[in-house]
């Protein structure tokens, strides 16, 4: 059900887009321009923008449901629970269990001291 919902979406976004490229630019943003009536300073209802407002609203709708669906898979679970984290460090991962990656050992990361052979050669500015 959610995967028909997304496909609808989908499409109402793109029909939502293209209706809006198809209407007539009225030189001004905001609603601002344009003829209609003197008194209210709105343009006539066209049909383009008639079916604007119907996708408008049904994307609005879709959106709100999608929402909804998204909240009700999310109840009572962290992502972090999801990836077997543990959320907030409750419970510890045993290290016997060959199925978790395991964190390198830090100190192999490390560079080695100054002192020793291994030390990277530092050029010196003369």
């Amino acid at each position: 059900m959610e995967n028909v919902i997304l496909i609808v979406h989908l499409l109402l976004a793109l029909s939502l887009i293209g209706i809006v490229l198809m209407q007539r630019s009225e030189g001004g943003g905001l609603g601002m321009g344009g003829g209609g009536n003197v008194t209210t300073g709105r343009a006539g209802a066209t049909p383009l923008g008639k079916v604007t407002w119907i996708l408008a609203i049904a994307f609005i709708g879709t959106s709100l449901t999608l929402t909804i669906f998204a909240a009700e898979n999310a109840t009572g679970s962290s992502v972090l629970d999801r990836i077997g984290g543990g959320g907030g460090g409750g419970g510890s991962v045993e290290e016997t269990d060959p199925s978790v990656p395991q964190l390198p050992d830090t100190d192999s990361l490390l560079p080695p001291p100054a002192g020793s052979e291994d030390a990277p050669l530092v050029p010196r500015a003369e």
